[in-house]
């Protein structure tokens, strides 16, 4: 059996709960987010032994599936400001993209800025399916205001275009406590560029916990089996990955590590779509 089959067995055996459940036990509007990248056999080990523990966490399960198809297309302009933010740690950034939830055919357009005094933003409505790969006419509108509002020049909209998509399989887990917090396990990573190049991370997952602020369980279990969280954005990591002439510095650890034998396995975007 191969690692990616058990993770998929430890998942299959966890108690299930509904999305409304979920986000009334766990909305977690305040939260601290630390991503890990781990290998598949590890995180299908953190799995198991999961399920085996007193307080065993639930998977969301919608329409029967607990490992829910994503796909994201992110916007940036020509220059890549967006990346470029990002990759040089400014205090005032944005980032948007489309999320579509592929096995339920939903899709929302998902813009989230940094301002001046360091807050976070995120603003999310439901998107046109059929316009995931475009910015429509109001999209434009609704971003040119939300980049005037942390001072990027608002006309910077009219630039934007798609220029990455990502695609995972992703499993949600409300990880009980006095406070619930949740964890999502994405799996079968790829990227697609715009040129239709792309990469996969096939021996690899990516573990987010989130929770009101104190590392919880999960996080402890990581810990121990040698993993500390990792600075890593699935669009500005999987960009520089891909195009090595961009700034990296921020994201060195991982893109020497884990992300440098995602280049040997490079490819077409038909291949990786």
């Amino acid at each position: 059996m191969t690692a990616r089959d058990l993770a998929t067995t430890a998942i299959a055996a966890f108690p299930t709960i509904g999305l409304e459940a979920l986000t009334t036990d766990a909305a977690l509007l305040t939260r601290v987010d630390r991503k890990y990248v781990v290998p598949v056999d590890a995180a299908a080990s953190l799995l198991h032994d999961l399920r085996r523990s007193a307080d065993a966490p639930a998977a969301l399960e919608i329409d029967g599936e607990r490992e829910l198809a994503y796909r994201s297309v992110y916007f940036d302009t020509p220059d890549l400001l967006s990346f470029r933010l990002a990759a040089h740690g400014r205090r005032r950034r944005f980032k948007l993209r489309t999320r579509t939830y592929v096995d339920t055919g939903a899709a929302f357009l998902e813009i989230k800025t940094r301002g001046a005094r360091g807050l976070t933003r995120k603003e999310r409505d439901a998107y046109d399916l059929d316009a995931a790969d475009r910015l429509t006419a109001q999209a434009r509108d609704e971003v040119a205001g939300a980049l005037d509002a942390i001072g990027v020049a608002p006309a910077r909209a009219d630039d934007l275009d798609a220029r990455l998509q990502t695609l995972y399989r992703r499993t949600t887990l409300l990880l009980p406590g006095a406070i619930p917090s949740r964890a999502t396990i994405d799996l079968d990573l790829g990227w697609v560029d715009a040129d239709g190049t792309g990469f996969t991370l096939p021996r690899y997952a990516i573990v987010e916990t989130k929770s009101p602020g104190q590392a919880g369980a999960l996080d402890r279990a990581l810990w121990r089996a040698g993993y500390r969280p990792q600075r890593v954005s699935k669009y500005a990591t999987g960009l520089a990955a891909l195009r090595p002439d961009l700034p990296r510095n921020r994201w060195t650890r991982v893109l020497t590590g884990p992300f440098a034998s995602s280049l040997l396995t490079r490819k077409d975007a038909s291949c990786a779509a």
